[in-house]
């Protein structure tokens, strides 16, 4: 990697990197690091195969948006804690208008009883059940983790609160230490070039303290000021922090926090319309929170609670990984460590697959044609291997001509 003093001029390059991404990188996290490659390591040269796969890997074993992170995460190498930060905004904000956007228009369209917002419900029944899919079949190949995966399922459908998603993700945690085996790879010696890290180990300290006194006191804030604003900030957060396995998996923690009716409440229309919504447009799905700040809201300040959601599911991510990144070399052999993330993987999965029963398909199929439909933009985007944005359009036009 060429690497040399950070300056504006290597912050525009990160900046400018970044938002190319974030125009064209359709296809959800596993498809963004391809994409990323292509651009950081192929085209611009900025760090080796090596060092990439080991970003990778950190952003995998941190919760949040692994594609995200792993921008932010290559941003820092490139410019420091100001690189990270202009790789999320260019990598970011195009989605997170075009939702913003979404939900404004939403509020001139008729959404009772529509067919195109039907439609989108629909298309996201079809995508989370090939993310549930897919990621069973990575995640949970065996005997053992497909058994935490059916019971964290059980779990968290028979305890329908917030509990009902972290006590799962506890206990997968505690059985992968106790009963699986971490995966053993050989050690290759890095690259001389890319052991440097552009964070101290003190300013990651500061960011670690600073991400769990925001975990802490964020609840304990809302609850004694009474503010929504900080009861909005806290659920997103909270979820941006315990959120393992991207963007389909904040689907449940966002929906128990923000469906029913309230002051800070969706409908199950706004709700489903945003989340289909999401998956047409580019880069990371976690741009749904900048939705249901817009969406919550009506007026001027609509956009403030917009982009203060945005940075709040966002923020933890940050935290993490320039608090984790100094010490990854070390972290990333702790077999307790690997062992745990396993288990809580499998638990993910579980999580995901209860999510897909309800709220999505109770609340969303209500008929045997709409079910043959969520059948057809399944097998058109597991079977035939379209992306999300063309299962998306094809949804809302079936649903316009048919529902």
């Amino acid at each position: 990697m060429n690497r040399r003093a950070f300056g504006l001029g290597a912050l525009w390059e990160v900046f400018w990197a970044a938002s190319k991404l974030g125009l064209t990188s359709f296809g959800g996290p596993i498809a963004h690091i391809g994409y990323f490659r292509d651009e950081y390591v192929v085209r611009r040269q900025w760090l080796s195969d090596r060092a990439f796969a080991d970003l990778v890997a950190l952003c995998q074993f941190l919760p949040g948006p692994a594609s995200s992170q792993l921008g932010m995460a290559i941003g820092a190498k490139r410019a420091g804690i100001i690189g990270a930060i202009a790789a999320w905004i260019g990598f970011t904000f195009p989605s997170a208008l075009l939702m913003i956007a979404f939900a404004f228009s939403a509020d001139t369209l008729s959404l009772a009883g529509a067919g195109w917002l039907q439609g989108l419900k629909l298309a996201a029944v079809a995508i989370v059940a090939q993310a549930v899919w897919s990621m069973a079949r990575s995640l949970a190949p065996d005997r053992s983790r497909a058994s935490l995966m059916f019971g964290s399922a059980c779990m968290a459908i028979l305890v329908p609160n917030m509990w009902g998603q972290l006590l799962p993700l506890l206990i997968s945690a505690v059985i992968g230490i106790t009963l699986l085996k971490p995966q053993t790879e050989k050690e290759q010696p890095a690259e001389q070039q890319d052991d440097k890290h552009p964070v101290g180990r003190i300013s990651a300290a500061v960011m670690l303290v600073i991400f769990f006194l925001l975990l802490i006191l964020l609840p304990i804030a809302g609850t004694w000021t009474g503010s929504p604003v900080l009861s909005m900030v806290d659920s997103i957060y909270r979820a941006g922090s315990l959120v393992f396995g991207g963007g389909h998996v904040v689907l449940p923690m966002l929906e128990v926090e923000f469906l029913g009716s309230g002051e800070l409440k969706l409908t199950n229309d706004q709700f489903m319309a945003g989340y289909g919504a999401v998956q047409a447009v580019p880069g990371p799905l976690f741009t749904f929170a900048a939705y249901i700040g817009a969406a919550l809201q009506t007026g001027p300040m609509r956009i403030g609670y917009a982009l203060i959601a945005l940075i709040a599911i966002f923020l933890p991510s940050f935290l993490l990984l320039i608090g984790t990144l100094p010490f990854w070399d070390a972290l990333k052999r702790n077999r307790i460590a690997q062992a745990a993330l396993k288990g809580v993987n499998a638990g993910i999965v579980g999580i995901l697959l209860a999510a897909l029963y309800d709220p999505i398909f109770i609340d969303t199929v209500t008929s045997s044609e709409q079910f043959v439909l969520v059948l057809i933009l399944f097998a058109f985007s597991q079977l035939w291997k379209r992306p999300p944005w063309q299962t998306v359009l094809l949804a809302a036009i079936a649903g316009l001509l048919f529902l």
